[in-house]
């Protein structure tokens, strides 16, 4: 089945306050991942956020908050997203196969959940460049071991352009203003 905007879903785990302090390269990681939540808004591409403890690790950083204040947020305490029953309940009401993920950190949260998802029948991409660790030789291994599981690689504007199928239109425009 090809990846639409009508068949794809986002999954943003866990970019909070405390988390992205820690993280290595965090102002790439930001920046690319608001670039991502942007251009899927503009396609119409709904999106799941979680949060890991939030009342430990405080809450989604402040421009993801108001990019997503439509959105409530998931809490979990299970590193997967699919351990919270609220994420699974979630997952059926959009009724899509098609699963990208970001957020952090990759070698935990991202790949239990990738793992967990592929072993549900998802079709996962991972967002190579809107995942991080606090180290980059643990998002190396989260990526890796994501692969290993069945999920592909991409990057935000690799995925954004494949929704977007054609250089034409006001999506596309708009999308040229997200990632230039």
């Amino acid at each position: 089945m090809q990846k639409t905007p009508e068949t794809t879903f986002l999954i943003l785990i866990d970019v909070q306050e405390k988390l992205v302090a820690a993280m290595h390269h965090k102002a790439s990681l930001v920046e690319n991942v608001i670039r991502l939540v942007k251009g899927l808004r503009i396609l119409g591409v709904p999106i799941l956020f979680t949060e890991q403890n939030p009342a430990g690790l405080g809450p989604t950083i402040p421009p993801l908050r108001l990019l997503l204040a439509d959105n409530r947020p998931i809490t979990k305490l299970s590193f997967s997203c699919c351990g919270e029953k609220a994420f699974l309940d979630a997952l059926k009401v959009l009724r899509r196969q098609h699963a990208l993920v970001c957020g952090i950190e990759c070698h935990v949260c991202v790949y239990q959940s990738v793992a967990d998802l592929v072993a549900q029948g998802y079709e996962v991409q991972v967002v190579s460049d809107a995942v991080a660790s606090r180290t980059l030789e643990n998002k190396e291994i989260g990526l890796q071991r994501c692969r290993e599981m069945g999920a592909s690689i991409t990057s935000v504007e690799t995925i954004l352009f494949e929704l977007l199928r054609r250089a034409e239109g006001p999506a596309f425009k708009e999308i040229l203003g997200v990632v230039k």
